[in-house]
């Protein structure tokens, strides 16, 4: 008798590794394609995060390629991404030729292109953009009412639409704030991998009576903080929140939440089984994935004020019910 229990709990403990086997190899797999690296503590880390929280939340299995702006790697990091993975997460406008020429030829991989919209869109692919330039006008609002100086500023990573989208908000923003203040021409750093170089530039600003610069530059913009503590002025961040970086310099973050938008869509796909492939998703305030971070207030300083939020709040109702319309360069 006892021989018999032995024998089938043994039985039972195979197949209960059978199955534990079957539901590791049935798991999803996502795979990240970075198109410079981590370590921006804003855009392309938040990407990573949302992955690493579906791995710990579902059991995806997750990779990340890294391809350090390298422009010939980007199609081979898409063509090896999608032949091991289910679905292929491009973070990066950079992608954008590579993904014309592979999503035709992998149509059982589902692509998720970050930050950017295809002129014509597969069905494996959803493109998933982001009325930044809402988020930079509140940005630029609080940033004006914080300037001593009424002189404020923002370091771009490049001269390009999207950058550009988060300047045209921002300097709305601050003109909204304060109609006789100045918004100084915005300075481009063209690398997003440069914290040097962003502090160079966020000198130069400084230098001019700016006393709140926006970083708007990738890892770059890390070195916006470090000009910052250099001069005893206020930076804001983006992307994430970036307040810990230097609570005492980062008044507050324009976040766009690229590491929640992966989330929802894969989350959306392992429940329903529903992949929007062929459409466009443009995040706005209504949706919570743009907004304003302050950091932890109990434990980070806080240079804006609860009244000052308000207002900030007040300004983003009317945003999202078409009272103010925010300029865009897309």
């Amino acid at each position: 008798m006892m021989k018999k229990i032995i024998s089938l709990l043994l039985c039972a403990m195979m197949l209960l590794g059978l199955c534990s086997v079957a539901t590791a190899e049935d798991n999803l797999k996502v795979g990240l394609c970075i198109a410079e690296t981590l370590g921006d503590k804003g855009f392309y880390d938040s990407a990573n995060e949302g992955l690493q929280r579906l791995v710990a939340d579902y059991g995806v299995v997750g990779s990340v390629v890294e391809c350090k702006s390298d422009a010939s790697a980007y199609t081979d990091a898409l063509v090896g991404s999608a032949e091991e993975n289910d679905m292929v997460v491009a973070v990066g406008w950079q992608f954008w030729d590579a993904l014309v020429e592979v999503v035709p030829q992998m149509p059982d991989t589902k692509f998720i292109f970050i930050d950017n919209a295809m002129d014509e869109i597969p069905e494996n692919m959803l493109c998933i953009t982001y009325k930044e330039n809402e988020g930079s006008f509140l940005a630029g609002y609080v940033a004006m009412k914080l300037s001593k100086t009424g002189v404020v500023g923002v370091v771009g990573g490049e001269d390009s639409a999207t950058i550009n989208n988060f300047i045209v908000g921002y300097q709305q923003g601050a003109l909204y704030a304060n109609p006789e203040g100045t918004v100084l021409p915005a300075v481009y750093t063209n690398t997003y991998e440069d914290p040097a170089k962003g502090k160079e530039a966020a000198l130069s600003l400084y230098d001019q009576n700016a006393d709140v610069v926006f970083a708007v530059a990738g890892k770059t913009g890390l070195g916006v903080f470090e000009a910052g503590a250099e001069k005893g002025a206020l930076a804001i961040g983006v992307d994430s929140d970036q307040k810990g970086e230097n609570p005492a310099v980062v008044a507050c973050s324009m976040m766009k939440c690229v590491g929640d938008s992966v989330y929802v869509v894969v989350e959306q796909y392992l429940n329903d089984g529903v992949f929007e492939g062929g459409s466009i998703w443009d995040a706005d305030l209504s949706t919570g994935l743009i907004k304003l971070g302050y950091g932890d207030a109990a434990t980070m300083t806080q240079q804006v004020s609860d009244e000052l939020k308000a207002e900030a709040d007040a300004l983003m109702e009317k945003i999202i019910s078409g009272e103010i319309v925010v300029e865009t360069t897309r």
